[in-house]
């Protein structure tokens, strides 16, 4: 039977230690996100017209801030892969590329949509792709090891850990809990409960597996009105601001 072992970490703080720059990229992130997105709600906000809008060209071609984002994450990848950078500029470039995911994930939405959904509902599609590389930023920064890699009595109960880890994150990942499949890769308990229960009626597993009963089970037991939705909904208008379509 698999050993189920205590989730490892592996935390050096020291910012010269191979995960010291994605510390530094993580913390960048962060940063760069909060301020984007509260920038953007300012200009949204009529309490403060004189604060700076976007960039609009003299054609009214809009420019958006994901543009700049992608700039940034391209020239610090290349400099990255191209270059042996030595202290402190492998730093900067972790700083630089943190500053561009955060620009280009809080208009993670308009990569999806040919339109400029940003406060629409579909919007939300960028907070969840932020929550979702945070929590993979910071288990890399923590060096969690799957469960079962810690004190495995052979190489292949370890092997057979990290295969179970990533066939139960990719079912989770099909069944539409995101978060849930980032945390299955370390903890494959959880990965077992998720994938015994219902998937969410969008998921690709719902789309392609479920009948017509279960399908309207799903969207029962995921309606939008839910308790645990609409506190959903509230931390995410708190986070990001609401949808029009929700209010300002």
């Amino acid at each position: 039977m698999m050993p189920l072992a205590v989730l490892r970490f592996d935390l050096d703080p020291s910012l010269t230690s191979p995960r010291g720059p994605a510390l530094l990229l993580l913390i960048a992130f962060f940063v760069s996100f909060g301020f984007i997105r509260t920038s953007a709600r300012l200009t949204r906000s009529p309490r403060v017209p004189w604060w700076p809008g976007s960039v609009t060209t003299g054609n009214g071609l809009h420019i958006h801030h994901l543009v700049w984002g992608i700039v940034l994450i391209l020239a610090c990848g290349f400099v990255a892969f191209a270059t042996e950078l030595e202290e402190p500029w492998g730093q900067i470039t972790a700083v630089g590329f943190g500053i561009g995911a955060g620009f280009t994930l809080d208009e993670f939405a308009l990569w999806l949509h040919l339109e400029d959904v940003y406060w629409a509902k579909e919007g939300r599609a960028s907070l969840d792709a932020v929550v979702l590389a945070t929590v993979f930023a910071i288990v890399v920064v923590l060096g969690v090891r799957p469960v079962g890699l810690g004190g495995a009595g052979s190489t292949l109960v370890a092997v057979g850990a990290v295969l179970m880890s990533f066939v139960l994150s990719g079912l989770t990942f099909l069944k539409g809990r995101y978060v849930l499949g980032f945390f299955a890769l370390h903890l494959w308990p959880l990965g077992v409960w998720t994938v015994v229960r219902l998937a969410k009626p969008d998921s690709p597993w719902a789309r392609r597996r479920y009948d017509r009963d279960k399908l309207d089970r799903a969207r029962h037991r995921f309606r939008p009105d839910r308790p645990a939705a609409r506190r959903r909904d509230k931390l995410l208008d708190l986070l990001g601001g609401a949808p029009t379509d929700h209010g300002a």
